[in-house]
């Protein structure tokens, strides 16, 4: 039988996944905010259960069964952020924190009013995707910022970072999903990399850049 913890788990691996082959227990621990023993504990119980596998030295990786416990709680959750932005009105840098308390109270019957409200949305405020009620994920066909070919044209499709500061500073150059922008040029050895933002010349750190995914003009 699977716990809400279980599935937050299951979800919180997830995301670690979509940058990393693997999600280490440390790194797990620190995303969940709990104990090295406390995530060791759950790890060793999802792997029983058949969620997970663990590599020695490397890390666990949600198996097919894994993945489906985590899409309820990630669309939960995706949906809980744009609630809070769209009708409560919150700051986007702001509420991932403030889902993590605010989802507790959410149930099935207030989700889904929450996802009519909001027109049945596929995309949180950041522009990650939010899976719909059987599970299913919604295409995405973006790449990496500094993957993209110098002097091409994109738009904005997910901003990849929960750092608050970070979220308020891309937020200030305009930098957000749906943005239109040109990807002028990046300095050798993960130097500055200079953006067109609509028509305003910016420039930005590489680790920020490397946060920032897109989906190509004509793509």
């Amino acid at each position: 039988m699977t716990s809400t913890a279980m599935r937050r788990y299951a979800a919180e691996i997830y995301r670690i996944q979509q940058d990393e082959e693997y999600a280490s227990l440390t790194s797990l621990a620190e995303h969940m905010d709990v104990s090295l023993q406390a995530a060791s504990r759950m790890i060793r119980r999802m792997k029983d259960d058949g969620m997970l596998e663990h590599e020695p030295y490397k890390g666990v990786q949600l198996t097919p069964a894994g993945e489906r416990l985590a899409m309820p709680a990630l669309r939960r959750h995706r949906l809980s952020e744009l609630y809070l932005v769209r009708q409560m009105g919150f700051d986007w840098a702001d509420v991932h924190a403030l889902v993590d308390d605010f989802e507790r109270g959410v149930n099935e019957l207030i989700e889904d009013r929450m996802d009519a409200i909001l027109d049945h949305p596929t995309r949180c405020p950041h522009g990650e995707p939010i899976p719909d009620k059987q599970g299913v994920m919604p295409p995405v066909s973006d790449v990496c910022l500094i993957d993209l070919a110098q002097g091409s044209a994109a738009e904005i499709s997910r901003v990849r970072t929960h750092h608050p500061e970070k979220l308020r500073y891309f937020a200030r150059l305009g930098i957000l999903p749906g943005a239109q922008i040109r990807f002028l040029t990046c300095a050798p050895f993960e130097g500055p990399v200079r953006l067109m933002v609509g028509k305003v010349d910016q420039v930005i750190g590489y680790n920020l850049a490397s946060a920032l995914w897109v989906t190509p003009d004509g793509a």
